[in-house]
This record gives C-alpha cells, sequence and structure tokens, in this order.
C-alpha cells in the first residue's frame, strides 16, 4: 500500500527554520519525482519545490535561496529544509509523488505557522 506521511510542523517565528520530512511506503519512492506544495489560508495550493530520482531540484522564486529540497533513497523519506522563514510561509504544507497527470500520491499536510 503507497501512503505519504508528513511530519515536522509547527509555530516558528520569523527568521528561525523548520525541516518537514514526509515517507512514503509502498515501493515507489526510488522512481518518483517528488513534490512539495503548500496551501496558505484562502489561496490555492501551490508548488513548492520539486527533486526528481536523480536529485535534480526545482524551487519556485517566493522560496528560492531560502528552502532545501532533498530525499534520502535508502530511507524513502523526502526533507523540506526551511530558513529564514516569512510570516508568507504560514501554510499547510503537502508531499506529492508524480507517477502521471491523473496519477499522483498525497499526504495529509503538515502545518507550518511563521509567528512572533
Amino acid at each position: 500500500q503507497v501512503e505519504l506521511v508528513e511530519s515536522g510542523g509547527g509555530l516558528v517565528q520569523p527568521g528561525g527554520s523548520l525541516r518537514l520530512s514526509c515517507v512514503v511506503s509502498g515501493n515507489i519512492f526510488g522512481t518518483s519525482v517528488m513534490d512539495w506544495y503548500r496551501q496558505a489560508p484562502g489561496k490555492g495550493r501551490e508548488l513548492v519545490a520539486s527533486i526528481t530520482p536523480a536529485d535534480t531540484t526545482h524551487y519556485e522564486a517566493p522560496v528560492k535561496g531560502r528552502f532545501t529540497i532533498s530525499r534520502d533513497n535508502a530511507k524513502n523519506t523526502l526533507y523540506l529544509q526551511m530558513n529564514s522563514l516569512k510570516p508568507e510561509d504560514t501554510a499547510v504544507y503537502y508531499c506529492n509523488a508524480y507517477r502521471t497527470t491523473d496519477w499522483n500520491y498525497w499526504g495529509q499536510g503538515t502545518q507550518v505557522t511563521v509567528a512572533a
């Protein structure tokens, strides 16, 4: 059974750091493009960063230079290191495993709140 479980969210002050994790079960991790998405209050879900099985990465402009996406294939785990956090980073963060346009696996999300 394929399952994605995120963890690591919480409350952090502006300028602080968090590391999100996504553990993937079901024998698909090593061949999947992995993504982090986020959804802020009142907004749609947006892509944050992506990483291919070959460790090629992509970052959307709002997080470039502050966030780092990585994967540990031996542990079937995806990470998002979040530094220099801003209040506008507040959102529910979702892990995604991409197979095809109509075949994606999603985690349940983890809440990140950046506030003093």
